[in-house]
């Protein structure tokens, strides 16, 4: 006699019998969370926005375009945009490729030894340091004891400290997305025959390069949105004319950035300067949400790709 008996998943038949009640209350506990987290980003995002309207309002785009001025109905944030993506860019170019290596080497090459594990754990302390920590650091030796190099106060030393502000956190998420590529990769292409740099260079990094890139371009953004190091390498909050210098001539003479001009322009009496001030907040909140879909965009595309 042919057996009936109809199998029934082993998820499903505990599923009927006891309910994962503990389950349910972390499940709501970060659904909370979530959503409390959204609404006080809009609840701020609405705050900047309904402060700034009469800067738009008056002055329109205007205001991104104009220069800086000591008169706050002519002031802009062009400066400050510029030395925005200056620092911004010079973090990319020298935290990326350190951030990076040390990532390789730390989980393709070091092994599990004692001593690499010590270096893994300092850097992760790193990544804990306070902002204004690194600032006391670029004051030190990026703009004293390297100052003839960097020009002191000036937008190579600031991005040289935004640089190891966020060279802990690309090396910590470089390190977990290499380290979440399986195994059968590696296995697979030293059973063809590859070396260790070309099962790295055309394996290991292809697969983590979504995570590599969301994890570098998330750290360019805190960087674009860090005040206190700006305020100890030099950065001017409030007034300065770059005449007619051109590109490089700006990265070794006076700076400043979004952060800085918010920071300085908070500080100024008076509703006006209030009013400038949510609007240079909201301008810095757009470009750091741009940044942050770039990083959205080339994760999706390099998911699709590898």
């Amino acid at each position: 006699m042919a057996d009936l008996t109809v199998s029934v998943p082993v998820g499903v038949s505990l599923s009927r019998t006891r309910r994962d009640w503990a389950g349910s209350v972390f499940k709501a506990t970060t659904l909370g969370s979530l959503l409390l987290a959204l609404v006080v980003l809009a609840v701020l995002a609405g705050t900047i926005l309904v402060d700034s309207l009469p800067v738009w309002r008056e002055r329109g785009f205007g205001f991104v375009t104009a220069s800086l001025s000591p008169r706050s109905e002519a002031t802009g944030v062009w400066l400050a945009i510029k030395g925005t993506v200056f620092i911004s860019a010079f973090v990319m170019l020298v935290a990326f490729p350190l951030g990076l290596a040390a990532a390789v080497w730390l989980e393709e090459y070091a092994g599990d030894r004692r001593w690499a594990r010590f270096i893994s754990l300092n850097i992760r302390n790193l990544a804990g340091v306070p902002s204004i920590v690194y600032g006391l650091l670029g004051l030190a030796v990026f703009v004293k004891a390297l100052g003839g190099t960097t020009g002191g106060r000036t937008v190579i030393a600031a991005g040289l400290t935004l640089s190891a502000l966020v060279l802990p956190i690309i090396v910590i998420t470089a390190s977990e997305a290499i380290r979440a590529v399986p195994a059968s990769f590696r296995d697979g292409a030293y059973a063809l025959g590859a070396t260790r740099w070309e099962v790295v260079r055309h394996h290991v990094l292809p697969s983590a390069s979504p995570g590599i890139l969301t994890g570098t371009v998330l750290s360019i953004s805190r960087a674009a949105g860090e005040a206190a190091p700006l305020v100890l390498v030099g950065a001017v909050s409030l007034f300065y004319s770059t005449g007619d210098q051109g590109a490089i001539e700006q990265l070794f003479g006076a700076f400043t950035a979004l952060p800085m001009l918010i920071f300085g322009w908070a500080r100024q009496p008076g509703e006006d300067w209030a009013a400038l001030t949510a609007a240079a907040s909201l301008v810095l909140l757009l470009l750091v949400l741009a940044l942050n879909s770039v990083a959205i965009w080339l994760r999706n595309r390099f998911e699709n790709k590898y």
